[in-house]
């Protein structure tokens, strides 16, 4: 289908015209993405409120990201979300599960109803994302283990199926006090995987205390940019 207010593709390979824009999107399509990441944190706040359970303020943080993502960069089709042109998402804070959960939703993947199934004893939404869903490609929630999934698929995407899809992580800042976040970004630069777009969603709180470097973007972007990442 096409939302032809903004003239946006919501249906098949979602998004694919406006994809990876270069230029300042419109006011009309950036108060859209505005739009649905206030939907996407309204339904986030919804399904953890119905569970009792979840962790609903990392998804706040997040939704902006995903809003972009999911409305304005990525490919994808809700009729067959594993497309092997599909572009690929993993979610490497993977508590913020309701968030992801409800950018699907948002997108039309499943109704509200299922949603505010989520953590249920019987319900396919489990606490954190799993592949035994058609639209979760890795199983995260162990903290520090999706940047070097996602390296992985990036390095399968570009050197032997030589795909053009992309894979997108969005990682925790509590998280990237893992080293494994680090080695993973050592592997992608070395492999010059730049079909892999690494997200940190630095939101300054870790589960206990504030995260090591807080607000410090400066550290956060010379440290990346140590391994050789174009940063924004």
């Amino acid at each position: 289908g096409i939302n032809a207010e903004y003239g946006i593709n919501t249906n098949y390979f979602i998004q694919s015209n406006l994809r990876r824009m270069a230029h300042k999107p419109s006011n009309e399509v950036v108060q859209y993405l505005e739009d649905k990441a206030n939907e996407i944190r309204v339904l986030s706040i919804e399904c953890t409120n119905a569970s009792k359970s979840g962790h609903p303020t990392s998804c706040m943080s997040a939704a902006e990201v995903l809003s972009v993502l999911f409305f304005n960069q990525m490919r994808y089709t809700n009729d067959e979300p594993r497309h092997p042109s599909s572009d690929r998402f993993i979610l490497s804070k993977g508590h913020a599960a309701p968030g992801l959960y409800s950018a699907w939703c948002a997108a039309g993947l499943f109704d509200k109803e299922q949603l505010l199934t989520l953590r249920k004893i019987d319900s396919d939404l489990e606490g954190h994302p799993t592949p035994r869903l058609n639209f979760i490609d890795a199983a995260t929630g162990s903290l520090g283990q999706g940047l070097g999934v996602s390296a992985g698929m990036a390095y399968v995407g570009k050197y032997i199926e030589k795909a053009s899809y992309r894979t997108y992580c969005l990682i925790g800042d509590g998280e990237s006090a893992e080293g494994s976040i680090w080695e993973a970004l050592s592997f992608a630069s070395h492999y010059k995987l730049d079909n892999l777009v690494a997200i940190f969603d630095i939101n300054r709180l870790g589960q206990s205390e504030a995260a090591p470097l807080q607000h410090d973007m400066n550290t956060y972007r010379r440290r990346v940019e140590a391994f050789g990442f174009h940063t924004m």
